[in-house]
């Protein structure tokens, strides 16, 4: 077996990086995704702190506003509306169930459908609980004048919904 003699490159050494002092930011602050992403994080925070009392995570306060507001929905209706996978939603309407939130009557219109209503303690608790989402949202946009905030609604909804 032939061996090849090894070659000894010459060492080069490269010092450390400095230190990064002010990081650069710029870019990064032109992106939509980016700062939706922050704002978001920012919303989301002081949300999941003050939902916490009512037990209350993003996505079961989105499901019980929704059947706040569209009493008899069904499953296939919130699926569609939150974008959430219908296996995801049954562990989520069995849970709030189980709270004594909601209930499950018979679909007026759809025989094979049940429509989803809040019980009188998923009521009291909604009422409160979007209260305190309405007084959060303000405390967090605190920066933004109420036709600011409006417009930012606006165009945030431009983005993800469809024409």
């Amino acid at each position: 077996m032939a061996t090849r003699a090894s070659v000894k490159s010459p060492r080069v050494v490269t010092p450390p990086p400095a230190p990064v002092g002010e990081i650069d930011t710029r870019y990064l602050e032109t992106l939509i995704g980016y700062n939706a992403r922050r704002a978001a994080l920012s919303v989301i925070g002081l949300f999941m702190t003050r939902m916490a009392r009512y037990e209350l995570r993003i996505v079961d306060f989105s499901v019980l506003s929704l059947i706040t507001h569209n009493p008899g929905i069904t499953s296939a209706q919130l699926c569609s509306a939150l974008s959430i996978l219908p296996p995801n939603l049954v562990g989520i309407i069995n849970a709030l169930a189980r709270r004594g939130l909601i209930g499950r009557q018979p679909h007026p219109r759809d025989g094979r459908a049940m429509g989803l209503h809040l019980t009188d303690a998923g009521h009291a608790l909604m009422v409160e609980a979007e209260q305190t989402a309405s007084d959060l949202e303000i405390e967090a946009t605190g920066r933004l004048s109420a036709a600011e905030r409006q417009t930012l609604i606006r165009l945030l909804r431009k983005v993800y919904l469809p024409p």
